[in-house]
């Protein structure tokens, strides 16, 4: 039916939502503990906050599912 398509596509949309979200988490603990060693003070404290949105996205998104969603380390 055409209202199960709809609420399938709108459930896929929101997994790759989810999958993106632990991705750039991922990168922004990555990118964020390296500015924050080597960047300057003005840096650093920018990047407190970059590295604590990531921890918030990653507990909400989750750590492996960006991993598996893109078929990455396989």
């Amino acid at each position: 039916m055409v209202l199960f398509d709809y609420f399938e596509s709108v459930l896929e949309g929101v997994e790759f939502l989810i999958a993106l979200g632990s991705i750039l988490a991922l990168l922004g603990l990555i990118f964020g503990f390296i500015f924050f060693i080597w960047g300057k003070p003005k840096m650093r404290y920018r990047m407190i906050g970059v590295i604590v949105v990531s921890f918030i996205l990653l507990g909400v998104c989750g750590f492996s599912t960006g991993f598996k969603y893109f078929r990455i380390f396989r």
